[in-house]
């Protein structure tokens, strides 16, 4: 009985505002894993879109999604991490709840745009709240919480869309899709009533050498590294699936097995597995180890496709854990880059910045992974893997390049009863 009280405290936030953010993820994730899991049945069957349409409408929101990341954060900065958060929650809102009313392919594209502008500034708005609310030995662990019950509140949400499914009506996707807009409604009203976070003052100076971001090519350059790294999540949802069905004997429900897996690891280790990452140089040695794991576990999914049975289905298994074990790493050290080192005035456009430079990498990496994996027949697994080489050999010098290189716009606010009274691990001296 101990031994389950102890694994349910360790699932269970720190009371507070670590609980509440977690709460909300999972309440988020419902309405999102929902809508996710029929959206292309709803595009379809109610809205009457063809398969290009829906595609060319999801290319033309990640490129939106490109362009605006960067405004939007230095915007967020301007108002405020709490009031962005729930003004992009609101928007998400009134988007979902308008999607029954399309009727043309235009329409269509227009409310993608604004779902990704809305989603894009709500994820500024929340990253800036937590890191201005909590103190910084915090900030990591308080967001793994988070994803965990963002993963628990998405198994949730498919296991609703697949109900919505089964009815098999227009009705039932519909309201599919307006609990999604009931839920962010309820998230924005929620975002409200946190507790307010301390003011970052804002002078002239510093808003107009926020933009001179682009000029921090420390910074910038780690951007790309951590972009880069992301292919690992590609690998993971797009291409191991793909690999498993065209090259390997494993049959079509493990694919079910494979996601139901990582979301499982997700859930119960996200929050262990951010240990270490309070400080520029454990935010390194996660990256490097996760890096070398995706590494490793690129050629053990060539060796998938010369295996039959039982064995696929352990290799392709082993693959899901080594490239989930990178996620759990790399998700702790992106936290800590995300909220400590921008500097706190700054930490819109700083996001926006590494987003712009993330979702430009998006748009080649699905191509660019299934040419290399899938086209070559296997060989090239490896050349992935010696990219993740080289991701783990440039950690640690990109890193310390932040680390001893000033932040462009870093003005800390004078000392009164609206300035934090908890510096950052990261505190770089003004440029």
């Amino acid at each position: 009985m101990d031994g389950h009280r102890l694994a349910a405290s360790r699932l269970l936030p720190p009371p507070g505002l670590p609980r509440a953010i977690a709460y909300q993820s999972a309440m988020v994730a419902v309405g999102s894993g929902t809508f996710l899991t029929g959206s292309i049945v709803f595009f379809t069957e109610v809205l009457g879109l063809s398969a290009v349409q829906i595609g060319v409408g999801f290319s033309i929101a990640g490129l939106a999604g490109v362009l605006t990341s960067l405004p939007l954060g230095a915007l967020a900065d301007r108002i405020g991490g709490q009031r962005s958060w729930a003004l992009g929650a609101l928007g998400s809102a009134l988007t979902f709840a308008a999607y029954p009313l399309v009727t043309s392919f235009v329409g269509f594209v227009v409310l993608m745009v604004v779902a990704a502008a809305t989603d894009s500034f709500a994820n500024a708005g929340r990253t800036i709240y937590t890191a201005d609310a909590m103190p910084a030995e915090d900030r990591v662990r308080t967001m793994a919480y988070a994803r965990s019950y963002l993963n628990a509140g998405f198994t949730l949400g498919t296991g609703l869309g697949a109900v919505a499914l089964a009815f098999d009506s227009p009705a039932a996707l519909v309201a599919m899709v307006l609990l999604n807009s009931a839920l962010s409604l309820l998230n924005a009203a929620l975002v409200t009533r946190l507790p307010a976070a301390p003011v970052v003052r804002h002078d002239r100076t510093t808003t107009t050498s926020r933009w001179a971001v682009l000029k921090d090519l420390p910074y910038v350059t780690t951007a790309v590294l951590l972009a880069v790294m992301m292919f690992h999540a590609v690998i993971l949802v797009e291409i191991l699936p793909l690999w498993a069905i065209t090259h390997t004997d494993a049959p079509k429900p493990l694919l079910g097995a494979m996601l139901a897996l990582n979301t499982v690891l997700v859930i119960t280790l996200q929050v262990p597995a951010a240990r270490g990452a309070d400080s520029l140089p454990g935010a390194a040695r996660l990256i490097r180890r996760g890096a070398l794991v995706t590494a490793i576990a690129c050629p053990v999914a060539a060796l998938a496709g010369r295996t039959g049975g039982w064995w696929t289905v352990a290799v392709l298994l082993g693959v899901v854990v080594l490239v989930t074990t990178t996620e759990l790493w790399f998700s702790a050290a992106l936290w800590f880059f995300q909220t400590n080192v921008p500097p706190a005035a700054s930490r819109g456009v700083y996001l926006g910045t590494a987003q712009t430079v993330s979702s430009t990498a998006d748009i080649f990496a699905p191509v660019g992974l299934t040419l290399l994996a899938i086209q070559t027949g296997g060989w090239g697994w490896w050349v992935v893997a010696a990219i993740f080489v080289g991701c783990a050999l440039a950690a640690g010098p990109a890193v310390r390049w932040v680390a001893r290189t000033p932040r462009i716009g870093d003005v800390t606010a004078p000392p009164g009863p609206s300035t934090p009274d908890r510096e950052p691990v990261v505190r770089p001296t003004s440029a």
